[in-house]
């Protein structure tokens, strides 16, 4: 070794400062990891520590004797009925003994049962250091032959030993005017090293040991003066599984900002004006959401955004940059959408992707045929390497991507433009969420890309019961429930909502997360923002942690009770029909409310009950009064029960406990659009004029439903993917949006094989049906319909009550029952004395089917209902809604068909 001197001070706790030649050899290689000391043996990890005194064995009875054999060069071999070779030493452990605290055994009930073991009271006190070498645990026999070996997984004993990094402040690097510190969390890290740079590609200018901290695992290091503008790396020395001893070089996972293809952490201190645009310490957030169920969503990808809009600056298209244009095409549409109702715009994730090249990103450029083959072929081919990704492939949590600012290389201009987006955001009357991914990483182990493991191995990620790192959520899962982790999790949503004044979070996968955690982020964004910022999220229940299996989840079932909002599928389904995992001839027979079931079969779709239609109409209700557990309704049954009481696939179609935690929607960035999904379903024959209806159907219920209103961008110009159902890492090509309203990019070619080309059969035959394609003028409908749908429901408290309680005691269903006209959802909502209503009362009627339909409401005789003046006015944009009439003596409706209206009193 070069920098063997500099090792030494390293091992002695020292403050050092590197030579040249330790600089170099350190700092300025091209490899991301060395082997310093070679695994001599590859053992799988099946033991379990539960804090820093029990461990437990899965599978391993009380027999023979255990001991726990140490080395620091990785060097133990453990041959089954062989002796131990290579280990510095050992310590026995007692097999039996007290059973662990209630504590513990709940967090540890996943373990399997197998032999509980315990270290001497008198080893204690090693233990810190032992966890910074190889540990391998043996079950002997008499004479000390191998048994059975395994090394432990070790998150409850790092947690216990070191459960102060938790609370401990300042972790990454923070400049001031006269010093720049440094930290990083690394309790079984052998020595850990800063290497700085001047700039993202240079060489090093510094290297300097970093000092262990006992009390809490965290190393620290200080330089003279303020360091920001620069860069740095660690070099972390760390036993990593069956790789033996490494050398790390890693950047920091509290980075802020990086340098191009994220290969540098950069040194910034956020508060700085050099970091802020033009009036940034003045702007503040639109105050368009005093409650939770104030929110109408809109969700974009800030690629989509721009990259299709000519009226962009090509330089700035598909970049932060691109919301700087208030007169774009783009802009233009999210200030009308902000006017007409619109509070929230999510962008999907816009902290560091792995997958992104940052500089020189390819661009195909695909044409052909509306069913060839020829576009997703090409795209293929640059999958991996073109500007395009959704983002759910997190590198670094507390860092702006780099591809959409408009110098990468610069870890400034990343946080600027950020800052600029969501000011610009901001003027134009919207608020912004994020979409954040603290459910996995991108890689884990010794990859490349992979941070967290290679700073401390095999604690960040969930672990199955071989050791293996579990996947449920398509990549390595995060094990929030480990101190640290969610340590991270909680401090980087602090972070974006302090500094980038971020307004609400949405949760990839919130299931996977705790709700005691979830609830504790709730508390620190608060804080952090200065106000109340939504947290909203997928609450699916499945994986390694399905039905509580490690801790109480934050999913639908387990998050009542906690304000914070989860996605219900409940009306989704009903509303676009089948499921989101339908293929082959089920995407097409298994119709929805909005698109012929039973009273407009397509050819594949079959003779259905009539019994389907009322229950699917009793499945919007769900969601129209918000998926409340304690809400009573008729249902197709003529039983009168709560939302609870109702099943939806084996569980409680009401399961929220105020109308703030059920989010409704009809279409997100994943599988398809609901356009391409209609053009499944609906009749071969139904005209494009009529599928713009249907659109605007769907839109109508989310619009009208309590909770949170969530639509997809482009829900509202008849978006296609060209029947894509997993556009991830589609392009740019099967992503695009058209401002201009003139296509809506159906038939632009066969969708990616990868997850469609089990379906060409069915999709290429609907791609080349030209009469599919929506005109302009649909296009132009159902934006200027969906605009007075949000000006509707903008217009009056009562499509956005706050509480389950008012619910319960102002709306009512009508024409429910086992006599009811299915196809016509009919509903009023009182609105006497309540604060905002606007009205007297609000009444609203969706008629799905193909015909006008009358309907007589006893209840509603008499009284004094209107049109609602959005439907009334002469901009209105349905004049078939305009047409509805009301005949206050007979209590009777005429709804035209496919028609969604509102009278009000």
């Amino acid at each position: 070794m070069t920098f063997s001197l500099f090792r030494v001070a390293l091992l002695a706790g020292a403050s050092a400062t590197a030579s040249a030649a330790d600089m170099a050899a350190v700092c300025d290689s091209e490899a991301f990891q060395s082997v310093v000391q070679p695994a001599r043996a590859s053992i799988e990890a099946r033991a379990v520590w539960l804090d820093r005194r029990l461990a437990q064995w899965p599978g391993v009875e009380n027999a023979g004797r255990f001991r726990l054999y140490h080395s620091p060069t990785a060097s133990i071999v453990a041959p089954p009925g062989g002796m131990v070779a290579g280990a510095s030493g050992a310590l026995a452990l007692a097999a039996g003994g007290d059973a662990p605290a209630p504590d513990l055994a709940q967090r540890f009930k996943y373990v399997g049962k197998g032999v509980l073991l315990a270290v001497a009271p008198s080893d204690l006190a090693r233990l810190p250091e032992l966890h910074r070498q190889q540990l391998v645990l043996v079950q002997e026999d008499a004479e000390g032959k191998v048994q059975a070996a395994t090394r432990l997984q070790a998150a409850g004993a790092l947690d216990d030993l070191y459960a102060a990094a938790q609370s401990a402040r300042g972790l990454g690097a923070l400049p001031s005017r006269r010093r720049t510190t440094f930290a990083l969390w690394a309790p079984t890290a052998q020595r850990v090293s800063v290497c700085t740079y001047d700039s993202g590609s240079g060489r090093a200018t510094a290297l300097d040991a970093m000092r262990f901290e006992r009390a809490t695992g965290i190393w620290r290091a200080t330089r003279q003066g303020d360091l920001s503008g620069k860069y740095y790396q660690y070099a972390v020395e760390v036993v990593a599984g069956g790789a033996g001893v490494v050398r790390n070089m890693v950047t920091d996972p509290y980075s802020v900002s990086l340098t191009t293809d994220s290969t540098r952490s950069y040194i910034a201190d956020l508060g700085s004006a050099r970091l802020k645009p033009a009036g940034w310490d003045k702007s503040a957030p639109p105050a368009t959401v005093k409650a939770q169920t104030d929110m109408v969503v809109y969700e974009l990808h800030v690629r989509d955004f721009s990259i299709n809009d000519a009226s962009v600056p090509v330089a700035q298209r598909g970049k932060y940059a691109a919301f700087s244009h208030a007169g774009s095409n783009g802009m233009k549409h999210l200030a009308a959408l902000a006017r007409a109702g619109m509070t929230d715009i999510h962008l999907l994730p816009v902290y560091d992707i792995a997958t992104i090249p940052e500089r020189g990103c390819a661009q195909p450029a695909p044409s052909g045929a509306a069913d060839s083959e020829a576009q997703q072929a090409l795209i293929g081919q640059t999958a991996a390497s073109d500007c395009f990704n959704w983002g759910y492939d997190p590198y670094h949590y507390n860092a702006p991507e780099g591809s959409y600012a408009s110098d990468p290389a610069d870890g400034a201009r990343r946080i600027v433009e950020l800052r600029e987006m969501v000011m610009n955001l901001h003027k134009a009357g919207l608020r912004v969420g994020m979409d954040v991914v603290y459910n996995h990483t991108y890689a884990s182990g010794q990859k490349e890309k992979s941070v967290l493991d290679r700073i401390v191995p095999g604690y960040y990620h969930r672990l199955n019961a071989a050791g293996g790192v579990e996947q449920s959520t398509c990549c390595d899962n995060t094990a929030t429930e480990n101190r640290m982790m969610g340590k991270l999790m909680i401090d980087s949503a602090a972070l974006w909502a302090r500094e980038y004044r971020i307004d609400s979070f949405r949760f990839d996968l919130m299931g996977h997360q705790p709700r005691a955690l979830m609830e504790r982020l709730q508390a620190r964004v608060n804080a952090a923002a200065g106000r109340h910022v939504q947290l909203i999220g997928e609450g699916w229940n499945f994986g390694e942690v399905a039905d509580g299996a490690r801790f109480v989840q934050a999913s639908q079932l387990s998050l009542n009770g906690s304000g914070i909002g989860t996605f219900s599928d409940r009306a989704r389904d009903h509303v676009r029909g089948g499921s989101a995992a339908d293929a082959g001839a089920d995407m097409i027979r298994r119709q929805g409310y909005i698109n012929g079931l039973v009273y407009d079969p397509n050819a594949l779709a079959g003779e259905r009950p009539q019994e389907d239609l009322m229950q699917a109409a009793d499945m919007v209700r769900v969601g129209l009064a918000g998926s409340v557990r304690s809400y009573a309704m008729r249902t197709w049954k003529d039983s009168t029960v709560p939302l609870a009481a109702i099943d939806y696939n084996g569980q409680p179609a009401g399961y929220a406990s105020e109308p703030g935690e059920a989010v409704n929607y009809v279409e997100n960035h994943d599988n398809q659009t609901l356009y391409d999904m209609n053009a499944f379903k609906l009749p071969l024959a139904t005209s494009s004029a009529e599928r713009a209806r249907v659109q605007v159907l769907a839109a109508a219920i989310n619009a009208f439903s309590q909770g949170v209103a969530y639509f997809h961008a482009g829900i509202d110009t008849l978006r296609s993917k060209s029947m894509d159902r997993n556009s991830f890492n589609s392009g740019d090509w099967f992503n695009r949006i058209d401002w201009t309203y003139r296509d809506n990019y159906f038939g632009t070619g066969a969708p990616p094989a990868g997850d469609n080309a089990r379906d060409y059969a069915l999709i290429k035959p609907l791609l080349a049906n030209a009469a599919l394609k929506p005109a302009p003028a649909d296009i132009a409908f159902t934006r200027d319909a969906f605009r007075d749908l949000l000006k509707i429901r903008a217009s009056s408290t009562l499509l956005r009550m706050r509480s389950a309680q008012d619910i319960g005691q102002r709306l009512r269903f009508y024409n429910t029952g086992s006599r009811q006209l299915p196809t016509v959802i009919a509903a009023h909502i009182d609105g006497t004395g309540y604060a905002g209503a606007g009205f007297a009362g609000v009444a609203y009627f969706i008629n799905v089917d193909k015909v006008a339909h009358t309907l007589d409401v006893a209840e509603l005789r008499g009284r004094r209902l209107r049109l609602h003046p959005v439907h009334a006015a002469p901009t209105a944009a349905d004049r078939r809604a305009a047409s509805s009439t009301y005949d206050s003596a007979a209590g009777r409706f005429t709804i035209p068909a496919r028609t969604a209206v509102v009278f009000v009193e």
